[in-house]
């Protein structure tokens, strides 16, 4: 079977990523974790994680009813390196949720008329409306990171997008919009090992990208880029969340879990709505490179 990328993954994992990093991926057994700094040693047991997204998925439809009857506004954001989890976190959040006032946005790449217009243009018109959720895989928060990395703007326009986006995101709290972003961080270990699995598995290969596979060269330089974001956006009226997700299982459920504390909606099980894990979710204070 044909590798895409004429299985440039593959050879980078051969070739160029650390002698340590290979070792602890052939070493590690198919439940384990393999950044030694994550708090667990291996991901959630199944069934476990299973019982606990069930409950979580009841208190998702009563938080809906809850945006419908109250004509709530409610904008969440996932951000976070390639293959950090962001689109299997957002499938759970949406799967029982009613389209009709539920979206996830993933926007493609600019036209000509759009890089024409003021930065954030594009991703306004796709703000919610009254009772409804807006989830964007990936925001305007792409010029703090990838456009960054990959040279796709210049060291002007990614200043003014750093001087404006705490004011937009000011100015969407002041309206009422109940504003989230949240950060997925993978590490590297896992990072590629996930990526290996999609190179060898038909049924994942489109999820890859000359993107992603051009940014496992440029780590560092994601780090950095990621790093000073996160510092220079990180505010009280929209702070970030971060959620490290090596573990998966772990991962969807301390997402869901701070999105449903962040509205008081009528019913909700405070058994199940509870502070996500702390070890794994937090302030910027959590992430590392």
């Amino acid at each position: 079977m044909d590798k895409p990328f004429d299985g440039e993954i593959s050879r980078f994992f051969a070739e160029d990523l650390p002698v340590e990093l290979r070792a602890s991926l052939k070493d590690a057994g198919k439940g384990d974790v393999v950044d030694a700094s994550f708090p667990y040693d291996s991901r959630m047991p199944r069934k476990e994680y299973e019982a606990m997204m069930a409950a979580l998925q009841i208190e998702l439809v009563k938080l809906q009813r809850h945006l419908t009857d109250s004509g709530t506004r409610l904008c969440v954001i996932f951000e976070g390196r390639d293959a950090a989890g962001k689109g299997g976190t957002i499938r759970r959040i949406m799967e029982n949720l009613s389209t009709r006032g539920a979206k996830s946005v993933a926007l493609s790449k600019p036209t000509d008329t759009e890089k024409g217009e003021w930065y954030f243009q594009r991703y306004i018109k796709h703000l919610p409306t009254a009772g409804h959720l807006t989830i964007f895989d990936r925001s305007w928060y792409n010029r703090g990171v990838v456009e960054k990395v990959f040279g796709f703007c210049d060291d002007d326009q990614r200043e003014a997008f750093f001087k404006q986006a705490p004011q937009v995101e000011k100015l969407l709290v002041e309206d009422g919009i109940v504003f989230r972003k949240f950060w997925l961080n993978v590490g590297r270990g896992e990072q590629m090992r996930r990526f290996l699995s999609r190179e060898s598995d038909p049924l994942k290969q489109w999820k890859l990208s000359w993107i992603d596979v051009e940014g496992l060269k440029h780590w560092d330089a994601y780090s950095s880029a990621i790093t000073e974001t996160l510092e220079r956006t990180h505010t009280d009226h929209a702070p970030w969340t971060v959620v490290r997700s090596d573990d998966k299982r772990r991962a969807r459920i301390a997402a869901i879990q701070s999105i449903l504390c962040s509205i008081d909606y009528a019913g909700r099980n405070a058994d199940v709505v509870c502070s996500p894990d702390p070890k794994i979710c937090g302030g910027p204070d959590i992430w590392h490179a």
